[in-house]
């Protein structure tokens, strides 16, 4: 076995699970991911945690959906019993077809989706993690030899976490003590409110809030939104490609959207339920280790000199406390190229220019 498979299931379990003696942790696991499975059960052993492992196959839940022909029960018990008795929640990502679900009709995800959505919050109260094992699919996906992608996806992951949480504290700084953030670049021009909310120093542990390994981004949660954005990286998502996505906010609420490629699939998130048209999430993308694009969300919306808006479920740890955020059964992460003609401000001042950071010798004068 590749040893970078060990180090990456030790960052899981220690840096970013914490995962202590005694611990209950539920491991999902993907068809392609048995490699990495095998490792962290190892470590889990080793710490005298608890294990319950899940298979999780995109072709089994394909099978499933398409062979379902009545209404799905909400939240069926057993499930949601595992999840709500669990302390950890461990999700290895990597299948054998990445556009397993393609044929899925989309009314049956729907409402798969929200017949889940206990059990979505019930996993979320966990310490959970995402991450991915690099599998041949997702190297396709990616456009990169497999050896190529594995070390892809191992320089993204392998990283100095508590360095790069130290750099993205100084963006946290200056977000939780904002009020306003506009994007500017071609054919975006877009205001948020962030006044009183808190910034999550996404650096791959839960210790700060942080689910996803790799991370490498500062996220919060937008409080109102105006104006239009255009996200012009590409994507996968239902497994249908999304390309050159428009949305228009008015008072917060997504009021116009269209898509060059894959509009029928925006149009089945976007009217998923009510909270689908307001955005639950801005991310600044931080992680260098990740400089290209490979149509993988946990991957791509870290990148260095991108940012990204979730429409949909807002993050508890982004907002004041008592208050409700934006509620839906999705959150659908979108990114934008900010790596040329391009500012992020926050009240005013550029914090970011074409992909630099003001406290980077690249970042250049007007």
């Amino acid at each position: 076995m590749d040893p970078r498979v060990h180090e990456h299931a030790e960052i899981l379990v220690d840096w970013s699970a914490r995962v202590a003696a005694g611990d209950t942790v539920v491991l999902s696991v993907a068809e392609g991911a048995h490699d990495l499975a095998v490792a962290v059960a190892e470590a889990l052993g080793e710490r005298g945690a608890n294990l319950v492992a899940t298979y999780d196959s995109d072709e089994l839940t394909r099978a499933y959906l398409r062979g379902h022909d009545s209404e799905f029960d909400a939240d069926p018990a057993h499930e949601l019993a595992l999840v709500e008795n669990a302390d950890v929640y461990l999700r290895l990502g990597g299948g054998r077809n990445t556009t397993a679900t393609a044929d899925v009709p989309s009314e049956t995800r729907q409402a798969y989706r929200r017949a889940r959505t206990g059990i979505r919050e019930a996993r979320m109260d966990t310490d959970w993690v995402s991450t991915v094992h690099p599998t041949r699919s997702l190297a396709q996906q990616a456009g990169m030899a497999y050896e190529q992608y594995q070390d892809f996806v191992y320089d993204a992951i392998l990283r100095d976490w508590e360095s790069l949480a130290a750099e993205m504290a100084q963006l946290k700084t200056i977000l939780d003590e904002g009020s306003e953030v506009h994007i500017e670049k071609a054919e975006t021009d877009l205001w948020l409110s962030i006044d009183g909310r808190t910034a999550v120093n996404s650096a791959a542990s839960v210790d700060y809030d942080s689910h996803n390994l790799p991370s490498g981004e500062v996220f919060t949660a937008p409080a109102d939104a105006e104006g239009t954005v255009v996200f012009d990286v590409p994507m996968t998502v239902d497994a249908t490609r999304l390309q050159d996505v428009r949305l228009t906010f008015e008072d917060g609420e997504v009021v116009d959207y269209a898509a060059a490629q894959g509009e029928s699939v925006l149009k089945e998130i976007i009217e998923t339920d009510a909270g689908a048209r307001r955005l639950g999430e801005l991310g600044i993308g931080m992680n260098r280790g990740i400089d290209r694009v490979t149509d993988n969300i946990l991957f791509d919306e870290k990148m260095g000199e991108t940012v990204h808006l979730a429409v949909g479920r807002a993050y508890d740890a982004c907002l004041p406390e008592g208050e409700t955020g934006n509620q839906s059964a999705v959150h659908t992460d979108l990114i934008t190229d900010m790596s040329t003609e391009s500012t992020l401000s926050v009240d005013g001042e550029v914090i970011q220019r074409d992909g630099s950071f003001k406290w980077e010798d690249s970042f250049g004068g007007i």
